[in-house]
């Protein structure tokens, strides 16, 4: 029996060819939040592209990516992702998607050459020790009428990823239009989802990882306060961080320019792109 495979594409980058052979190439993958799919990269994509071959890739049950019949679990959305990503490659997640990557990067260290996470912290929801960040009642509730109003509760929970933001309005509508594109995604992969963000502990995995890490906030993020931050850095003192002033969930989608110049310039700080003549 065929194995399900999640979707996934390669685009080539549009920068002139590196010297040397094709390993040398620099390999980007693209890690979408819940809900979503690998078009919410699109504003971004092009000036990605100029330094990278880029690939995205579509969580199970999201987009256009089947949904196989296994518990839907972090382990399992990482061995998704390592079954189809490049051997070597950058990585860069949002959200869930970011999640995917800090436990990709500890997971298979060798692998992923480098981190950036968007709107994402080890966890989502307070603890002991862990008292800034977002109240677990909020997903809760969504968790709690989704079975009565699937699409509504997406809808309402891509609002939320917007709520703060200067462009709140065109951000919402934005996210729509992509919701929509690939039709809406499994239920199954969306309770899953919810779960992940609501219960998984990725602490001690952010701590152990040795690959140069960003991590990017939204000063308005009202599912990733910007109050956690220091309690992040305290866990990983030698990340860089940026926090996006006047932008919520989702800065690649509010200001991709802005958004572009962070993470490029990271890029070049670490000297994985060169830096422009």
């Amino acid at each position: 029996m065929a194995t399900l495979i999640p979707f996934h594409n390669t685009y080539q980058s549009t920068a002139a060819e590196p010297d040397g052979p094709q390993s040398e190439k620099r390999d980007l993958v693209l890690l979408h939040g819940w809900g979503l799919h690998s078009i919410v990269w699109d504003d971004v994509m092009p000036g990605l592209l100029a330094h990278f071959r880029v690939t995205v890739i579509d969580l199970p049950g999201m987009g256009q990516s089947p949904l196989p019949n296994d518990d839907y679990t972090l382990d399992f959305l990482v061995e998704q992702m390592a079954a189809v990503m490049p051997d070597k490659a950058h990585v860069l997640g949002w959200s869930l998607g970011g999640m995917v990557g800090i436990a990709l990067a500890a997971r298979y260290p060798q692998r992923v050459q480098s981190l950036i996470t968007v709107g994402t912290s080890p966890r989502f929801t307070t603890a002991d020790g862990w008292p800034a960040a977002m109240a677990p009642a909020i997903l809760d509730k969504f968790t709690e009428v989704f079975d009565e109003d699937e699409a509504g509760t997406l809808i309402r929970f891509l609002a939320l990823n917007c709520k703060g933001s200067a462009t709140q309005r065109d951000d919402t509508r934005r996210l729509k239009e992509i919701l929509y594109f690939c039709g809406l995604p499994a239920g199954r992969a969306l309770r899953g989802g919810l779960a992940i963000l609501r219960d998984v502990d990725l602490r001690d995995a952010l701590a152990s990882l040795k690959q140069p890490l960003l991590m990017l906030f939204g000063e308005n993020d009202n599912l990733v306060p910007a109050a956690v931050i220091p309690d992040i850095q305290h866990l990983h003192p030698e990340m860089d961080w940026a926090l996006l002033a006047d932008m919520a969930h989702v800065p690649f989608v509010s200001a991709p320019d802005i958004f572009l110049q962070a993470v490029l310039d990271f890029y070049r700080e670490q000297e994985i792109v060169p830096w422009e003549a």
